[in-house]
């Protein structure tokens, strides 16, 4: 287990160099000058805007920026500075990162809570009313846009019924928070339920079903041990790929309620065309992937000790 682990870190190393590099050259061949927008519609002489370009690097080729970018994150832990505030962007990511995970969070537990359970009950009642009822309310939510769900709800719960906030405010409490990761969440909450279902409703029928039925096992050891096991890992698959989709797919959900998060950050430097910001809260988002990868892989050992790794 222990080899397999360091020989996964290492193979992380020219997986997260690439996409860095990939994710560097696509937002650099933005259209647009920074150091152009920092003066608005008053404009600067071109004396100006090249001295700003030169203290800011921005005037040497992609790849040496890209390389110094590089060595400032492995060395210093710099990710640089914002152009148009002069923030070092680790602070704009230390504002931005608590407000998306506890969204994140809160999306993520509603979707294993509600996903997996939802699926067990349809899983258990293949082909019955309970399972097309919800095979029918999942397809409703998957159908439907983040947009407009997240709009639907802001429309009923905040000015209608008055429930809730329709902006989260700047404190961004765990109260305020619940209708976003409702929003959110729900598209993942319908794939987590039908993926638990499917996998359920099949394993149903398999050998090992039949042969523990035949033990006498206690029907809660059958299901909770042996069939759940069995069944969670393709689920297990899909929600740890989808805790970084959360983080960085909040975007629209974020502007809906004014959440000050990951999303709206990413969402603001497109518009400024903030390169380095961008760039850092990405790099981010990328070693939340890989990292969550690797605890999947090590996961399937735990769900099925027929996993072993060397």
């Amino acid at each position: 287990m222990g080899r397999y682990v360091v020989r996964r870190l290492l193979q992380m190393i020219p997986v997260f160099l690439g996409t860095t590099l990939l994710i560097f050259l696509m937002v650099y061949a933005l259209p647009g000058d920074p150091v152009r927008g920092l003066f608005g519609d008053k404009g600067a002489d071109p004396a100006t805007l090249e001295a700003m370009r030169h203290k800011l690097g921005l005037d040497q080729p992609i790849l040496v920026q890209y390389w110094e970018y590089m060595k400032g994150i492995v060395v210093h832990f710099d990710f640089g500075t914002q152009i148009a505030s002069g923030r070092p962007v680790t602070d704009v990511l230390g504002d931005a990162f608590p407000v998306t995970l506890r969204l994140a969070g809160m999306a993520f537990v509603l979707e294993i809570v509600l996903g997996i359970g939802l699926g067990v009950w349809a899983g258990l009642r293949a082909g019955r009313l309970t399972d097309n009822a919800v095979l029918i309310f999942t397809l409703l939510i998957i159908s439907i846009p983040v947009f407009v769900l997240g709009f639907i709800v802001k429309s009923v719960f905040a000015f209608q019924l008055g429930w809730i906030s329709p902006n989260v405010s700047n404190d961004a409490t765990w109260g305020e928070l619940i209708a976003p990761a409702v929003v959110l969440g729900s598209l993942s909450l319908a794939y987590v339920a039908r993926l638990t279902r499917t996998t359920m409703a099949e394993n149903l029928r398999a050998d090992y079903m039949r042969t523990a039925v035949a033990k006498g096992l206690p029907k809660r050891r059958i299901v909770g041990v042996h069939l759940m096991r069995n069944s969670l890992i393709p689920v297990i698959t899909f929600l740890g790929t989808d805790l970084g989709a959360l983080m960085g797919g909040a975007i629209v959900t974020e502007g809906l309620f004014n959440v000050k998060g990951v999303g709206g950050t990413i969402f603001e430097s497109i518009v400024r065309r903030e390169g380095t910001t961008l760039v850092g809260l990405v790099t981010v988002l990328v070693i939340v992937y890989l990292f969550m990868s690797l605890i999947v892989d090590l996961l399937y050992a735990v769900l099925d000790p027929r996993i072993r790794y060397a």
